[in-house]
């Protein structure tokens, strides 16, 4: 066959118009048109008057059909054709494997399937699948990626395709049954219905998406949290080693000033005692000697030599009087004592430094606050920039709102903090009385306030009796080096720690730990009374 026949072999000449198939037995009409002598002769027999499926062209009288030879030699040649790429495609096509959708055409070895047909209930593998894609009729049919247990989508009361939608009982049902159980519900195809539900789907996705981003994100961000925290870790780390160092060797250096000390007393009585001893031992001899010249001239039968000598022999020797002379046990009361004081001073100086890095790390928490005038007592009277707030003692007439202090002279930021790390500092110089910290969002603004952990506030105070107190569930009074005229107020959400500084004394004031925060928190301040002027001056926000 010559090639431009073989490209012909291809063409939808070569099937009949009736049954859609290559033509068997074909035959010619007298308008010039092919189709199966079978095919034809069958829709004669039903249909009168006579007239030409194709060209709709009417006859008189049956016609008298004549056999195409040509056109039954090349679609013979077609057949052929068709049946040897079947067979070819048949062994390149993959094999149906477990859990792989089979071809239901197939017989023997079950290829692969590409499509199944939700109009034929079937599944088809690349060849099966071929007059799906080239039949006019078959190419109406609804092709889907393939699935198993097509019969699923049969409706199993009325043995009918499901392909209706009942919004109204969120079902699939058939034909049938949109005209009886479903009559007055909302029956829309499942074309319509997937079309709205794919794009629900969308949307869905698109929200997961972003969920799956902004997640991702907050993993990048931990991660940056950890790493953080290890740098923190390792500079806290080796700040404590070297301050530890410096604490161990003042230590040892006091202890070693110490020991030094007692050795250097015990050796002067050591020696003071020696020289005491010598001078005995060197009287003793003498006194040893004398004794020995008594006791000779004692045994002398020489009467004038004995007289001659005894004078001399019978005056008192050149001895000191040791009477007063004592070598006492020193006494070291009190150098344990000095060499402990002097090691304090020597700590103090290294607490000093360690209070200042300290001081130094928490400030870089800074933040800008603003006091809400809608939080402060009709009696406070704040700045226009919102930094300073002062007892006016004369009440303004101001709304009632929930947010209000009513009785106690209090105040709040605007500002709130639920995680993390803040610090803000406040000038209390020229204040007699004063109560600053931080309190949670649900605490009691009306009436009398009893400022404690249990009711929500984390605060210290200077009392009216000039006493510092941490505000407790019972007061802790506090013994502070100097009077702070500024205090740094320094939480950590996550850690449960709010602690106060002297700024210019870099020194800790107290501290608040293990807190359990589960709410927002707000910087709080209360000024205290005016006392007739004596705590006229106001609590100041300043820049760190």
């Amino acid at each position: 066959m010559s090639a431009a026949a073989s490209c012909l072999l291809t063409e939808d000449q070569f099937l009949c118009s009736i049954c859609l198939d290559v033509f068997t037995d074909p035959v010619t009409t007298p308008c010039g048109h092919n189709f199966c002598k079978t095919c034809i002769t069958e829709h004669w027999d039903i249909n009168v008057p006579y007239q030409c499926p194709n060209c709709k062209e009417v006859f008189g009288s049956r016609p008298q059909l004549r056999v195409n030879t040509f056109i039954s030699g090349m679609a013979a040649q077609f057949r052929q054709s068709a049946q040897q790429k079947a067979s070819s495609s048949s062994s390149e096509q993959q094999v149906s494997k477990p859990g792989e959708v089979p071809c239901d055409v197939c017989t023997g070895t079950k290829l692969k399937a590409l499509k199944s047909c939700l109009v034929c209930l079937e599944s088809y593998c690349e060849t099966h699948l071929e007059p799906h894609l080239t039949r006019p009729a078959l190419k109406r049919h609804q092709l889907i990626d393939p699935v198993e247990n097509l019969e699923d989508r049969m409706c199993t009361e009325h043995d009918k395709l499901l392909e209706l939608f009942c919004k109204t009982d969120q079902t699939c049902v058939c034909m049938v049954c949109s005209v009886s159980d479903h009559k007055t519900h909302n029956v829309v195809p499942l074309k319509e219905e997937y079309k709205g539900k794919t794009a629900e789907l969308g949307k869905t996705d698109a929200e997961i998406q972003q969920m799956i981003q902004k997640r991702r994100l907050k993993i990048e961000e931990i991660k940056h949290s950890v790493e953080l925290s290890k740098e923190d870790a390792d500079r806290e780390t080796a700040d404590g080693v070297q301050v530890f160092t410096a604490l161990k060797e003042s230590v040892e250096r006091s202890q070693a000033e110490l020991i030094d000390t007692i050795k250097e007393k015990q050796r002067k009585t050591e020696k003071q005692a020696e020289g005491f001893i010598k001078e005995l031992e060197q009287e003793i001899s003498e006194l040893k000697k004398r004794s020995t010249e008594v006791e000779q001239l004692s045994q002398s039968e020489d009467h004038l030599h004995l007289l001659q000598s005894f004078t001399s022999l019978n005056a008192a020797p050149p001895t000191k009087d040791w009477t007063e002379v004592t070598v006492r046990p020193l006494l070291y009361e009190g150098t344990v004592v000095r060499a402990v004081n002097q090691l304090e001073k020597r700590l103090s100086k290294q607490m000093e430094k360690l209070f200042e890095a300290e001081l130094k790390r928490v400030q870089q928490s800074a933040v800008d606050l603003t006091l809400d005038p809608d939080t402060a007592n009709p009696y406070l009277i704040l700045s226009d920039d919102g930094k300073q707030v002062k007892d006016g003692d004369v009440k303004k007439n101001l709304p009632d709102n929930p947010e209000r202090f009513d009785y106690c002279v209090n105040v709040l930021a605007k500002q709130s903090f639920s995680s993390g790390r803040f610090y803000y500092e406040v000038l209390v110089k020229r204040k007699t009385e004063w109560t600053l910290g931080v309190a949670r969002e649900s605490i009691k603004r009306k009436g009398l306030i009893t400022s404690s952990p249990q009711n929500g506030y984390w605060t210290i105070s200077l009392t009216k009796d000039n006493k510092y107190i941490a505000c407790a569930d019972s007061d802790i009074f506090l013994s502070l080096k100097s009077r702070p005229e500024k205090v740094g107020v320094f939480v950590d959400y996550e850690e449960g720690l709010v602690s106060f500084y002297d700024v210019d004394a870099a020194a800790l004031i107290y501290s608040f730990t293990g807190c359990c925060f589960t709410e927002k928190l707000y910087p709080f301040l209360r000024p205290s009374l005016h006392r007739d002027g004596k705590n006229s001056a106001p609590l100041v926000i300043t820049p760190v």
